[in-house]
C-alpha cells in the first residue's frame, strides 16, 4: 500500500467500513426490537463482519432467539445445519458464539440440545440426541475436567486420578465405536484443558508433573480416537489456552455447571463452524496477498527492492516470520497469489532477487502487480484459476482496501492485519479458512498443477482454435475403480467441488466407504494428464445398480478440466459399460444449486430424455437414457477405462 493509499484510509475506512464496529451490534439489536431481522437475516453475514470478536457470543445469543421457520420463509437459500450437542456437564451457552460464527458464514443454525450430564447415553443409546432435519448433521460431545475428576474421591492421589482417566477414556472410546458403528454421521470430541485449581491441591512438585502426565496421557488417548474413526473429530483446546483463553471460570462453573468458559467455547465454536464449512463445500482455496505493508515493510515504488523491511532488523524478522506461515501453508496446497499496486517488474524483481524473500515468484500461481483496483484484480485471478469468489481469502494492511473488497466482493474472506507484522500471523490463522479433513497428496500437488495450468492457457493463447488447443494437448484420461489411498482425495472432491457437482451430495471418507460396500454400488475415479502433465485424481462418479437400469447418482469433476470433453467421455464409457452389462436404461441424478447451474443441460446434451422429479428426492431431478445412441468419447482425448480393474 502506498503512503497516499494510508493517508486516504484515515479519511474513507468508514466509508467504505471500518473492520471493527461497536456499532454493528446495535444494529442487530434495533431490527430484532423492531420485530425485522428475520426478514433482515440477509444482512447479518455482513454485519457480523464488523462486530467485535468480544460481541460476537452477544449477536449469537441474540440470533438463537430468531424464529428459524420465518428466516426460512424469507430466505429459503440460507443452509441451514442442524447440530446436536450433548456433554458433560451444561452445553447450552455453547449455543450463543456457536450461532453467530455459522451465522457469520451465512448458515443458520438448528440446535439440538441434550439434558445435562447425558452424553454417555446419547452416545451409547441407539439412536442420535434429536438429530434431525436438512443439512449437515453433526453431534458435539463437550468434555470437561468433570469427565475425570467426578470419578475421583475426596481426598485424591495422583494414583486415584490415573485410574479414573483410564477408566473414563475407555468408556468413551466404547461410546464413540457405538455411536460411528451406528452411522448417525459424524461426531466432535475435546481435550481437556488441566487447571490450576487441580494441580495446585497438589503440594509438593512431584505429584503435580506426575498429574502433568497423566492428564496428557488421558488428551493423547482422545486425539488418538480421531485415529481409528474417520467419522470422529478431537478440537484440540490447548492451542486455545495456550493462546491466553481462560478454560474456567469458578462462579459459572460451580453455580451452573458450565465448566467451560465462555471465551473458550467461543474458541470452540469457530473451530466448529469452519468443519461445518468443510461439510459444506465451503473451505477456501487461494490466499491472496497484499505486498507493501503485508509482506515485506515499506513502500516498494518509494524505497526500492532495497529499503524494504524484510529480514533484519525487528520488523523485517517479523515480515519473514509471516512468510514462513504463508509457504507453511503453500505446501498443504493452499494457492499463493498477489494482488498489489505497484510496478510489475520491480515487484517481480524483488521476488526474485531479494536475499532475504522466503517466498519466490514461483511459490505464487498469480502476480497481479498493477494500478487496478484491488477486487479487479482478485475477479482476474479467479478466472485465471477458474475458481469461485468464494474459494478466496484476502490479506491487506490498508482499512480502505479490506472495506473495499469487502463491499464489491462479499464473497470473499477478507483478512486486515494492521502495521504491526508481528501479529500478521495471529490475524491470518485466527480463522481456519482452509481446514481440511485430511490432508492428500492432491493438495500437497495443488499449487504446481495450477503453475501449469498457466503454460495450458498460454499455450491457449499460441494456438488457433479451441480445436486446435484440445488436439495439442495430448489429454489421456483414466477411469477405473479407486484405489484405497484414494478415498480420501474422492471424499474431498465432494466436499470441496461446487460447479460440476451435478447431485450435490458431500461425503465423508466413512461414508465413500460404506457406499462402496454396498451390493450394486460402486465408485469410479477420474484420472487425467496432457502434454503439461499429470493432473491427478479430477473426478468421481457414483453408480448403482437396480435391475435392468444404472443410475448415476452423482458425477463430481474438478473445475480444473473443465470443458475439455473428460466429462463426456466418462459419461459415454459408462454408458456402454451399462449396455454391454446387461442393462437397458441409465438415469442421471440433477440437484439444482446455485453454484451447479451451468450444468443442468449436462444429461440432456448427452442424449438423456427429463424424467422429472426424482421419485427419491423430490428437489432433484432425473434423466433417462435409452443406451440405443452413445456418443463416441472426443477425438481429442485418449481413454482408458477399467471398471473391474484391481488397484491394489
Amino acid at each position: 500500500m502506498t503512503t497516499t493509499e494510508h493517508t486516504r484510509a484515515d479519511t474513507v475506512a468508514g466509508a467504505s467500513g471500518a473492520w471493527q464496529d461497536p456499532g454493528a451490534l446495535r444494529t442487530l439489536r434495533g431490527l430484532y426490537a423492531d420485530g425485522r431481522l428475520e426478514e433482515e437475516y440477509g444482512a447479518v453475514r455482513a454485519l457480523l463482519t464488523r462486530v467485535p470478536d468480544n460481541d460476537l457470543p452477544a449477536s449469537g445469543q441474540l440470533l438463537a432467539r430468531l424464529d428459524r421457520e420465518a428466516v426460512r420463509r424469507h430466505h429459503p437459500d440460507v443452509p441451514v445445519v442442524t447440530v446436536a450437542v450433548t456433554g458433560q456437564s451444561t452445553v447450552a451457552p455453547l449455543v450463543g458464539p456457536l450461532t453467530a460464527e455459522l451465522a457469520r458464514h451465512g448458515v443458520l443454525l438448528e440446535p439440538v440440545l441434550s439434558p445435562y450430564g447425558s452424553y454417555l447415553h446419547d452416545l451409547l443409546g441407539p439412536g442420535s440426541p434429536g438429530v434431525t432435519g436438512p443439512g449437515p448433521q453433526l453431534t458435539l460431545c463437550l468434555l470437561d475436567t468433570h469427565t475425570v475428576f467426578e470419578e475421583v474421591p475426596v481426598p485424591w492421589r495422583v494414583e486415584d486420578v490415573e485410574s479414573a482417566a483410564r477408566a473414563r477414556l475407555a468408556l468413551i472410546g466404547k461410546a464413540v465405536r457405538s455411536h460411528q458403528d451406528s452411522g448417525r454421521g459424524p461426531l466432535v470430541l475435546n481435550t481437556v484443558p488441566l487447571l490450576h485449581r487441580h494441580t495446585h491441591q497438589l503440594v509438593d512438585r512431584r505429584s503435580r508433573a506426575r498429574l502433568g502426565v497423566v492428564w496428557r496421557e488421558f488428551n493423547s488417548g482422545l486425539l488418538a480416537l480421531a485415529q481409528e474413526h474417520p467419522g470422529l473429530v478431537v478440537v484440540d483446546l490447548d492451542p486455545l489456552v495456550s493462546g491466553g483463553t481462560p478454560a474456567y471460570e469458578p462462579r459459572t462453573g460451580l453455580y451452573a455447571k458450565a465448566r467451560l468458559a465462555e471465551g473458550l467455547l467461543a474458541g470452540y465454536a469457530r473451530e466448529i463452524g469452519h468443519l461445518v464449512l468443510g461439510r459444506l463445500g465451503r473451505t477456501r482455496k487461494c490466499l491472496v496477498l497484499d505486498l507493501d505493508g503485508t509482506l515485506w515493510g515499506g513502500v516498494l515504488g518509494e524505497e526500492g527492492p532495497g529499503g524494504i523491511e524484510l529480514g533484519s532488523g525487528f520488523r523485517g524478522e517479523a515480515f519473514a516470520e509471516f512468510q514462513r506461515v504463508l509457504a507453511q501453508l503453500g505446501s498443504q496446497g493452499v494457492l499463493l497469489a498477489v494482488s498489489s499496486k505497484n510496478d510489475a517488474e520491480a515487484v517481480r524483481e524483488t521476488l526474485r532477487e531479494h536475499p532475504s524473500m522466503l517466498l519466490r515468484e514461483d511459490d505464487f500461481v498469480c502476480v497481479n502487480a498493477n494500478w487496478s483496483a484491488k477486487h479487479d484484480n482478485l475477479r482476474d485471478i479467479a478466472e485465471r484459476l477458474g475458481l469461485g469468489l468464494d474459494s478466496f481469502v484476502f490479506v491487506d494492511d490498508s482499512l480502505f482496501e479490506c472495506g473495499l473488497v469487502r463491499e464489491q466482493l462479499p464473497e470473499v474472506a477478507v483478512v486486515h492485519v494492521d502495521e504491526e507484522p508481528a501479529l500478521h500471523p495471529a490475524a491470518l490463522l485466527a480463522d481456519g479458512w482452509f481446514d481440511l479433513a485430511e490432508l492428500t497428496d492432491e493438495d500437497r500437488e495443488r499449487a504446481g498443477r495450477y503453475r501449469t495450468e498457466v503454460r495450458r492457457q498460454e499455450f491457449r493463447e499460441d494456438v488457433g482454435s479451441y480445436q486446435d488447443y484440445l488436439d495439442g494437448l495430448g489429454i489421456e484420461v483414466t477411469l477405473r475403480p479407486p484405489a484405497p489411498a484414494e478415498t480420501a482425495r474422492v471424499s474431498q472432491l465432494t466436499l470441496r467441488t461446487n460447479q460440476f457437482h451435478l447431485a450435490t451430495e458431500r461425503m465423508q471418507v466413512t461414508q465413500v466407504h460404506a457406499w462402496s460396500e454396498r451390493p450394486g454400488h460402486s465408485v469410479l475415479v477420474v484420472r487425467s494428464r496432457d502434454r503439461f502433465g499429470d493432473q491427478g485424481l479430477v473426478g468421481v462418479v457414483f453408480l448403482r445398480r437396480v435391475g435392468e437400469e444404472l443410475r448415476i447418482d452423482n458425477f463430481v469433476l474438478s473445475c480444473r478440466v473443465f470443458s475439455r470433453g473428460i466429462e463426456s467421455a466418462c459419461l459415454g464409457a459408462v454408458l456402454a459399460h451399462a449396455g454391454a452389462t446387461g442393462a437397458r436404461s441409465a438415469t442421471g441424478r440433477y440437484l439444482p444449486t446455485p453454484r451447479n447451474t451451468a450444468f443442468a443441460s449436462f444429461y440432456t446434451d448427452h442424449g438423456f430424455a427429463p424424467g422429472g422429479p426424482d421419485p427419491d428426492d423430490p428437489d432433484a431431478l432425473f434423466f433417462r437414457h435409452d443406451l440405443s445412441d452413445i456418443a463416441p468419447a472426443p477425438a481429442h482425448l485418449r481413454l482408458h477405462a477399467d471398471f473391474e480393474g484391481d488397484t491394489t
